[in-house]
């Protein structure tokens, strides 16, 4: 794979060639650089997570503009292709073109769109309501026509599991595969048994969510691939650990008179650098002066 392939041919391949893929969520840009240094193969924009850090609930608050931009920046920082949490598509079918138009001029290499009502819950909570079915079909034609690289991933995500069933969840994903939808990822399933049940009577190439404390148990990509998913979402892991960390840094600060004993937990500058790549900017400063790299040592 080089950049001379799209974000969308770039993550196909992936996961024809080394799937099923591993994509953890980045809720910042540097993450994403992170992930890419540390050999991951594409990286998920979290609504949830996007919600989270700006202190807000994932109840359908952030806006189509907060998430391109967030898309964008990340983009900017890793070469890996991004998915990116698309919500409802913010809107009906038309409000769908744009936001694939939006998104994919941002750089993302895929996006996923479900089938709740506004406003719309984490898909591992109750209280969720659902659109009809062709309303949801439409929105996903309207996908497909909206993009202009026909390689940009559409995903098409169905909260119908746990609102009306695993049948009712099957029957829609036949329906927005009918459509024109790229993979299929099923919200919610509740069981080992739900998540092949499913693979059989819908087939792949399909996403599956393992975030954690929902409605799903854990399962290994091993068995995932097995059954047909090429895609695995862990879009909370890390984000859930850096607050974690982030939490014990603030307990030290708040009780002991300096930080120096905690030194070994922090990041260092020189390892800070290194992932910002520092040096490469010095390098090109100096370069665009006439400077020689070298007098600098």
């Amino acid at each position: 794979m080089t950049l001379s392939t799209s974000p969308g041919q770039r993550l196909r391949q992936a996961w024809e060639q080394a799937g099923p893929l591993a994509v953890p969520g980045v809720f910042c840009p540097l993450l994403a650089r992170m992930a890419e240094r540390l050999g991951f193969a594409a990286v998920y924009l979290s609504g949830g997570a996007l919600s989270a850090s700006l202190g807000i609930p994932d109840v359908g608050l952030i806006t189509l503009t907060e998430v391109v931009q967030q898309a964008e920046a990340i983009v900017q920082a890793s070469s890996l292709p991004l998915i990116c949490d698309a919500d409802t598509g913010f809107g009906a079918a038309v409000n769908v073109e744009r936001t694939v138009r939006l998104l994919e001029a941002a750089g993302v290499a895929g996006l996923h769109l479900e089938d709740q009502e506004l406003p719309k819950r984490c898909g591992h909570l109750s209280g969720k309501t659902l659109i009809a079915a062709e309303e949801m079909v439409a929105k996903i034609r309207a996908a497909v026509a909206a993009r202009r690289d026909p390689s940009l991933v559409i995903i098409a995500r169905t909260d119908a599991r746990g609102v009306d069933g695993l049948e009712e969840a099957i029957r829609r994903a036949r329906l927005y595969k009918q459509a024109g939808a790229d993979v299929i990822f099923p919200e919610a399933l509740e069981s080992a048994e739900e998540f092949a049940t499913f693979a059989q009577q819908v087939g792949g190439p399909l996403l599956a969510n393992m975030t954690e404390f929902g409605r799903s148990p854990l399962l290994d990509r091993t068995t995932l691939g097995q059954w047909g998913y090429r895609l695995v979402l862990y879009p909370l892991t890390a984000f859930r650990a850096a607050l974690r960390a982030a939490e014990a840094t603030l307990r030290h600060l708040a009780t002991h008179p300096h930080q120096a004993e905690y030194l070994s937990q922090l990041y260092t500058r020189a390892e800070l650098y290194q992932l910002l790549d520092y040096e490469g900017y010095e390098e090109r400063d100096r370069r665009y002066f006439g400077t020689p790299p070298s007098a600098h040592g």
